[in-house]
């Protein structure tokens, strides 16, 4: 993460205005926005981390499965065969935010070149009490492995490849 990425507006950042636990993670990821969007808002049929703990060893589609886009109110994750968390905010191809578990996360597709997207992740909380802890060690381990499965995903998937 760049300074400038740190310091930038995420739609989180309207959500929790005054947050206890801040966290950012970005991939530069080898395919356009458009080529990555997919991918990011199929977060609501997995998480796309570590299978094996947060999905009870069940795989993340490794396919783009057609789907609406995504839409505030509705679950925001599927883990383990159950809804989780909830959409907070969308902007169609570029940003999605949702609440799961106390924590409010946006991951933003930020466009680089037309075959090159830096996808953005911040978390955020306020309070928290005992779930912080968990949050901020799963976001080191889990949010870092995400992101390196959209990244592969997308990059697999894309045009020419």
């Amino acid at each position: 993460m760049t300074d400038d990425e740190m310091a930038r507006h995420y739609p989180c950042d309207d959500i929790v205005t005054s947050p206890t636990l801040q966290a950012w993670r970005g991939v530069t990821v080898h395919t356009s926005r458009a080529g990555l969007w997919p991918w990011v808002s199929q977060i609501r049929l997995a998480p796309y981390s570590y299978d094996w703990i947060d999905n009870l060893g069940r795989t993340s589609p490794r396919d783009l499965v057609p789907m609406p886009e995504p839409v505030v109110g509705e679950h925001f994750t599927t883990a383990a065969t159950r809804p989780c968390g909830t959409i907070l905010a969308v902007t169609p191809g570029v940003s999605l935010t949702g609440r799961i578990l106390g924590a409010v996360m946006s991951y933003d597709l930020v466009t680089v070149d037309e075959h090159t997207t830096r996808l953005l992740l911040k978390v955020v909380m306020s309070g928290g009490g005992v779930a912080r802890p968990v949050i901020s060690l799963g976001d080191l381990v889990m949010a870092r492995r995400q992101l390196l499965n959209f990244k592969h995903l997308a990059e697999e998937s894309a045009p020419g490849r």
